[in-house]
């Protein structure tokens, strides 16, 4: 979600975040229980009018959408010969239509409003469940995942120019060390902040 955000405007981006989750799992419940290829197709037009009135660019919507179609160019043909091409087709079109909606929430929603709507929905858990630790935790993962991305990144590159390559343990044993060289760093800066219990 980080650095995926696309801004602007549109009523897509200014509809409320905890709205959007709510219509996106409502969606993609009703699409993965079509059965129908005309209904998908309403719905995949529906999509588009979507990304359209929220002018998203072509380029960042198709950086989401097109790698699941790399999945699907193996699924379809193996779901296809062994349950029918038709069943493949609702497949892909299930799969296709979950993945563009979930792309268009984060392409039009902040890492800030998604942790707003967390804290909103867990506060009537307040007696029970730190809604703000629980944002913070959120906020934490969601930002550890580009950081750990690096690191790999960072470590193959090492490798690539020592030209030491095909080692998965040469690889993995900088990469846990790093980790765990950033965590303690950000347990540092926690407690230094007084999230230290």
């Amino acid at each position: 979600m980080i650095g995926l955000y696309s801004p602007g405007d549109s009523i897509v981006h200014r509809t409320p975040a905890l709205l959007k989750l709510l219509l996106l799992s409502i969606a993609v419940v009703v699409i993965s229980s079509s059965g129908s290829l005309i209904m998908l197709g309403v719905a995949g037009a529906g999509v588009v009018t979507l990304f359209l009135l929220a002018r998203v660019p072509v380029g960042a919507a198709a950086a989401q959408v097109v790698p699941i179609l790399w999945l699907l160019a193996i699924a379809v043909p193996v779901q296809g010969l062994l349950a029918g091409w038709v069943v493949a087709g609702l497949m892909a079109g299930r799969l296709v239509l979950a993945v563009a909606l979930a792309a268009l929430f984060t392409l039009t929603t902040t890492v800030t409003a998604v942790l707003e709507a967390f804290e909103k929905v867990l506060k009537p858990f307040g007696r029970w469940i730190d809604s703000e630790r629980i944002g913070l935790l959120v906020a934490l993962t969601i930002r550890c995942i580009p950081l750990v991305t690096d690191i790999v990144k960072e470590v193959l590159e090492a490798r690539k120019a020592r030209g030491t390559r095909g080692n998965l343990l040469a690889l993995a044993v900088p990469v846990v060390v790093r980790s765990l060289y950033a965590a303690d760093a950000l347990g540092e800066a926690l407690a230094a902040r007084g999230l230290d219990d």
